[in-house]
């Protein structure tokens, strides 16, 4: 054998000792258990990627933008802790909803129907979020939030001078 294979393989050997010591010590499911949301977020900020480098249709953008958002919103959970999920999953309803309303803005022409699916799906998720908050401290939140703003207009600061509400009943 000459020198040069000598090398390719204590080189190969090298490797795979390291790749053997760096999986006994668990970093692969590290990074496995970690980073898995970059699976599903990659392939949708690619096909964005494509369609704004004029290499494919408004149509990827429906898949695109559902996989970015869902990319997202595993990482957030991978990250914080799945506890959050049971709290932000109308998120997934939400994916779909940027995934019609992307293909509906970027399509030429615009397809007609697409539009009122995609404000009907996102209505649905905040409403849906709504309710999933209704365990959770932030309804203290969005109740004050509704006393503050009745109190705004009942002592006229809603009011305008010259509106259609100023001259009384």
């Amino acid at each position: 054998m000459s020198s040069r294979n000598d090398v390719k393989i204590g080189l190969f050997i090298v490797i795979a000792g390291i790749v053997i010591l760096l999986g006994k010590l668990g970093v692969f499911g590290f990074l496995g258990r970690t980073l898995w949301p970059l699976i599903i977020l990659i392939p949708g900020l690619l096909l964005h990627a494509l369609f704004f480098a004029n290499r494919a249709r408004a149509s990827v953008l429906l898949p695109g933008g559902i996989l970015t958002v869902y990319g997202l919103l595993f990482g957030l959970c991978n990250i914080s802790g799945w506890h959050l999920f049971s709290y932000v999953w109308p998120a997934l309803i939400v994916g779909i909803a940027v995934g019609l309303y992307e293909y509906y803005w970027f399509e030429h022409p615009r397809p007609t129907g697409i539009l009122p699916i995609a404000i009907v799906v996102g209505l649905l998720s905040i409403v849906l979020f709504f309710f999933s908050l209704l365990h959770t401290g932030a309804i203290y939140f969005i109740a004050a939030l509704l006393i503050i703003t009745g109190i705004w207009l009942i002592a006229g600061k809603g009011k305008s001078k010259n509106g259609k509400w100023s001259s009384g009943w």
